[in-house]
């Protein structure tokens, strides 16, 4: 058996997250943390990266002051806690390979310290030193304990409502060991 591992490169790395709200959306990015990648026999078998929720940032409010107040609720108890739980990770559990370097991948998500169990899809373009992994993960974040402005929970939020799934694109560079 041929067994490969890969380091991911944490300044190669990115995670990018979109919310959505009744009155428009929000965007932003997440610093990658670490990770890595076993491959056996040029297959994906296992993997894990972890993503720094205090690095939270918000693209689309220019605003300096009105941007560091939502970067802190984010960090706030309300959204993702980040004092408490500075990482979120997700750990693949099984991978499928498919056509045009494609996997279905079964993982598990934990945010707040609550893990649930995720599906997608990785695009994973890989040669002998360098493996390149991209990944839309939806994400129904009061799974996680983020109920904030959740219809789930709260009633009449009307034009303040936020939806419940967030977008997660995902980009990793790892190089092999």
């Amino acid at each position: 058996m041929d067994t490969k591992n890969f380091k991911v490169n944490s300044k190669n790395s990115l995670v990018e997250w979109i919310g959505r709200k009744v009155t428009g959306a929000h965007n932003g990015t997440i610093e990658v943390k670490d990770g890595d990648f076993t491959f056996e026999n040029n297959n994906l078998l296992s993997g894990k990266f972890v993503i720094n929720t205090r690095s939270i940032t918000i693209l689309d409010v220019e605003d300096a002051e009105t941007n560091v107040q939502f970067a802190s609720h984010l960090a706030s108890d309300d959204f993702f806690n980040s004092d408490q739980f500075p990482d979120a990770v997700f750990e693949i559990k099984h991978a499928e390979p498919d056509d045009n370097n494609l996997y279905y991948v079964k993982g598990d998500l934990t945010i707040k310290g609550i893990t649930h169990s995720i599906d997608t899809t990785l695009q994973i373009v890989k040669t002998d030193n360098v493996a390149v992994l991209d990944a839309k993960i939806v994400i129904d974040r009061t799974k996680f304990n983020i109920k904030f402005r959740s219809s789930n929970f709260f009633a009449n939020l009307g034009d303040t409502l936020i939806y419940n799934n967030f977008d997660l694109n995902v980009h990793l560079v790892a190089d092999a060991q």
